[in-house]
């Protein structure tokens, strides 16, 4: 059995196809969707969103947060910002985490502490896709 899903960033739609699972970090902890779930709302936290596609493959997906909606024929998320696993830069998150890092110990007095702290977050939730990913692919 599989099930329609769409993964649609501010920006873009990422994916849109027949999925048989769909597995996600949702506000309460993590989520396994397949074809006949319940429906539901819930908020996401930033992480990966992996998807066994129709026969079997895998693709992952990191999403900075947003939102799943699960209906009877349909898989929705609505992500602020959504990207392929493939096209994430390590080294990239690395340094934002660094830099979101530093600024929370160099606190000045114009300083944002939920803005770098969300920064943290996000570089930290990409670096944990990244993990999966490399764990998944035994590298």
């Amino acid at each position: 059995f599989t099930v329609d899903c769409d993964i649609v960033s501010a920006e873009q739609e990422i994916f849109k196809g027949q999925v048989e699972m769909l597995i996600a970090t949702g506000s309460l902890g993590d989520l396994g969707i397949t074809p006949g779930h319940t429906p539901l709302l819930t908020e996401l936290r930033p992480g990966p969103i992996r998807l066994v596609t129709e026969g079997g493959g895998d693709e992952v997906f990191y999403v900075s947060g947003g939102f799943l909606e699960v209906q009877p024929n349909q898989i929705k998320i609505l992500a602020d910002t959504a990207l392929r696993a493939d096209d994430m830069n390590e080294a990239a998150a690395e340094e934002a985490k660094r830099q979101a890092e530093k600024a929370l110990e160099n606190q000045s007095g114009e300083f944002d502490y939920s803005r770098a702290a969300t920064q943290l977050a996000e570089a930290a939730a990409q670096l944990r896709t990244l993990q999966a990913i490399r764990k998944k692919l035994g590298k």
